[in-house]
């Protein structure tokens, strides 16, 4: 019964020094390998190398500890657990027990101790101590490793080569590498989570979703539009630059004619060019500077690239027809990232409020996704238009007028709620569910009621008048 005991509890062993590879170069980091192999003393920094070339072929690996955990556990079964039954059977026969009786009874408790072992001390102990401490046993056990793969290689080749055949005929390629890091998607349910949970406020949890989004957003998303943009003429006098100045803008596009015809961009540093006495009888056209122009479509990243090459802080944006869509500044490009930044000089616009009876004021302008992230339902994103204002003309197919209803069926709610101020807004909305049961469901109906509509002016010196557009919605939940 020693002799068996001591057989599983060796082999178990062995099986353990499998498990802790696999588990250890699994869920090392191989950045901090790098870091580790930086490290002063030669000793360590070496162990790290030979550490970063198992990770370098992690299917490899994989195979050969699963074919070392294979193979004791097979001893285990064909050796220990008779030598372990028989010791038992003996022992149980010393005290009376028949040996029909004993015979099965020591073969289940053989059984039962070998598993136990097997699974106390060859797996689970040591896939604790692998995730716990993945960098630390990577690098200890580097040097083994390499020694054992370089002996086993030729028989794990074998079935590697046999196993990769079998996956390319299911119509999958197999890697020897596993993929380092995580996805925009992967990073973006982390954050979420950890929101979720409490371990990131609100503040750092915005900082970080608008980062991740970042790189996806372009000009068209973070641009001023045409129709909130305030353009001067270019016959208009430097006189009438000054005029607007008053009202804390700083650079306007100048206009020949049509208004989507930008020639250029003026600001406050050509107006201070120009001398009191002769800005009454200055056309802006003569001190404009050239507008730097910018397509719709083109991505933050790159337009910030633009503007800090051209050393600018405004450019004007066209649409894919060439025509004048908006202005997107540096401060814009800013806002994406951190919020809105205001300061002493901006206007007083209108912001998502929540009303006492449930409801939300939403100034059409908004766009979709602030609107998402900030009452927590999923509104629809992906469509042709970019704000509530455009959602709801393009389901009503005309310009709204106050008491127009669009119904939304189908509208997710979002995985998390988001402090506002001094409240908290949850994704508590109408159930669409039609099982008529309490259960809380993943989508829920909106209905948006158009509050008030107002004809708007563009702010331009000559007066050009738009289309009508609303100005704010109600969003019940």
């Amino acid at each position: 019964m020693l002799i068996g005991a001591a057989l599983v509890i060796g082999l178990t062993a062995v099986t353990g020094y499998f498990v802790l590879q696999e588990f250890a170069y699994v869920a090392v980091d191989p950045a901090r390998l790098r870091r580790i192999a930086g490290d002063k003393h030669e000793s360590v920094s070496l162990a790290a190398q030979r550490a970063l070339r198992i990770t370098s072929q992690v299917s490899f690996m994989l195979s050969g500890a699963q074919l070392g955990i294979t193979v004791t556990a097979l001893l285990v079964g064909y050796a220990a657990e008779p030598f372990l039954a028989e010791g038992l059977a003996k022992l149980l026969g010393s005290t009376g027990v028949s040996e029909s009786i004993s015979l099965p009874l020591s073969l289940v408790l053989g059984l039962v101790f070998a598993t136990g072992i097997q699974m106390v001390l060859g797996e689970l102990v040591p896939k604790n101590l692998a995730i716990a401490r993945p960098e630390r046993l990577a690098v200890a056990l580097s040097r083994s490793t390499l020694l054992y793969l370089a002996l086993a290689g030729p028989v794990i080749r074998l079935f590697d080569s046999a196993a990769n055949r079998l996956v390319r005929a299911v119509g999958i390629a197999p890697i020897e590498e596993l993929p380092q890091g995580a996805t925009s998607d992967e990073l973006s349910h982390i954050i979420t989570t950890a929101r979720a949970s409490g371990q990131l406020s609100v503040e750092l949890f915005s900082l970080l979703d608008r980062g991740l989004n970042f790189h996806q957003r372009t000009a068209a998303q973070a641009m001023v539009p045409r129709v909130d943009v305030t353009t001067i003429a270019a016959q208009s006098m430097v006189s009438d630059v000054v005029a607007q100045l008053r009202h804390g803008r700083s650079r306007f596009p100048v206009i020949a004619g049509s208004v989507d015809d930008v020639i250029g961009v003026v600001g406050m540093a050509e107006v201070l060019r120009v001398p009191p006495a002769n800005r009454a009888s200055t056309s802006v056209g003569s001190i404009t500077s050239p507008a730097l122009l910018i397509p719709s479509g083109v991505h933050l990243p790159e337009v910030l690239d633009t503007l800090r090459n051209a050393h600018r802080q405004l450019a004007c944006v066209v649409d894919e027809f060439g025509g004048f869509a908006g202005v997107i500044t540096l401060e814009d490009i800013a806002e994406e990232l951190v919020g809105e930044i205001r300061d002493e000089d901006d206007p007083v616009e209108a912001a998502i409020a929540r009303r006492p009876d449930g409801s939300w004021l939403i100034p059409a302008g908004q766009r979709m996704d602030q609107i998402c992230h900030e009452i927590g339902l999923g509104l629809p994103t992906n469509q042709p238009y970019e704000t509530l204002g455009g959602l709801v003309m393009a389901h009503l197919g005309r310009i709204p007028v106050p008491g127009d209803d669009v119904l939304l069926t189908g509208v997710r709610r979002l995985d998390t709620t988001f402090e506002l101020s001094d409240f908290t807004v949850a994704a508590a909305a109408v159930d669409t569910n039609s099982a008529g049961d309490d259960s809380i469901s993943s989508t829920v109906a909106v209905q948006l009621t158009v509050v008030a509509v107002h004809r708007r002016t563009a702010q331009t010196v000559l007066a050009r008048e738009l289309p009508d557009s609303f100005t704010v919605t109600r969003l019940t939940q």
